[in-house]
């Protein structure tokens, strides 16, 4: 079957990728999940109703914060990632990529068991880092784009 690019110079990139979708259904379908049917079990346990969309248990709290930030980054992470990879460099998109779902996959750790307020200078040490990866993609790619025009 014939394809429009040379899969093998893309392998990289396209490791990142599968492994950052792997992050996102770990944290949906184990983290979140398993949080769910936990608490379900320990307020059950206690004789008291949990209540996942309106209760404000903090480490289901925690667990929503950690699904979704990820699934709000996943769009500019992958778009600046192929971006880079497409028209600059597959390698350094490797690299910065695989950084980054590293520091993703910290920021649950770092956002903790259960949501505080003092988290956010805890998670900056993940979400600092990965923005500049996305900005430095997306800007060497605008330069490359611009620079070649």
């Amino acid at each position: 079957m014939p394809t429009l690019l040379d899969v093998a110079a893309y392998r990289g990139p396209i490791a990142v990728t599968v492994a950052y979708f792997g992050l996102w259904y770990y944290l949906l379908l184990g983290l979140q999940r398993g949080t769910k049917y936990g608490l379900l079990a320990e307020y059950a346990a206690r004789g008291e109703v949990f209540d996942r969309y309106f209760g404000q248990d903090a480490r289901m709290l925690a667990v929503d914060r950690a699904v979704g930030n990820t699934h709000e980054q996943m769009v500019p992470f992958l778009a600046a990632l192929w971006l880079h990879a497409l028209f600059v460099s597959p390698a350094v998109s490797t690299w910065l990529g695989a950084a980054y779902v590293l520091l993703r996959a910290l920021y649950p750790l770092l956002l903790g068991r259960s949501l505080q307020r003092t988290q956010s200078k805890r998670v900056f040490a993940a979400t600092g880092p990965s923005y500049l990866i996305v900005f430095y993609l997306l800007g060497r790619t605008a330069y490359a784009a611009l620079a070649a025009g």
